[in-house]
């Protein structure tokens, strides 16, 4: 598969999903095992999703994806539950950010026409989402190329290891 073309089945989130939903607040005790963290994400928000989840599958927002807290831990959770990509209508700020740095895809699209199970194929370079189940075609708006190069790379760390700097061009 091409590296920026990612395919899973959606899994919906709905609108104003908090860090809380993705990591309930009984579990904060486990921030320092994450693979335990893990198998809690969304517990509370999606029912069976732990069962559900399947490397490579995409969660499915509205508005306000990820407010609350500013916990790192909130996308390092869902992508080491096999979540590859979220699609949101609108997403809050420190989330986003903490995502891209985690590796973590995240995209702005309208998500209305996207059902639980749809299969969808995301096209990065393209900044287009496909639903593979109605032939819908969405736009979101493009990674800007810095944040582009550090999904790449798999996270802001792993980023800074390859090059040796942030700076864009170097």
């Amino acid at each position: 598969m091409e590296r920026n073309i990612l395919r899973g089945t959606a899994i919906t989130a709905g609108d104003d999903v908090s860090t809380d939903d993705i990591i309930p607040g009984r579990f904060a005790h486990l921030r320092s095992n994450l693979p335990e963290l893990a198998v809690h994400v969304f517990e509370d928000r999606i029912h069976g999703f732990r069962d559900k989840v399947r490397k490579g599958d995409v969660l499915v927002g509205g508005r306000n994806f990820g407010l609350g807290s500013s916990r790192e831990h909130a996308p390092v959770v869902i992508k080491m539950a096999g979540v590859a990509a979220i699609l949101a209508k609108s997403v809050a700020r420190i989330f986003y950010r903490n995502a891209i740095n985690q590796g973590l895809v995240v995209l702005i699209c309208d998500t209305d026409g996207i059902q639980d199970g749809d299969e969808i194929e995301i096209r990065l370079d393209d900044g287009i989402v496909v639903n593979l189940n109605t032939g819908t075609t969405l736009s979101c708006d493009k990674m800007p190329p810095l944040m582009s190069d550090i999904l790449a790379a798999g996270g802001l760390v792993s980023y800074i290891r390859q090059h040796g700097t942030l700076d864009a061009g170097s």
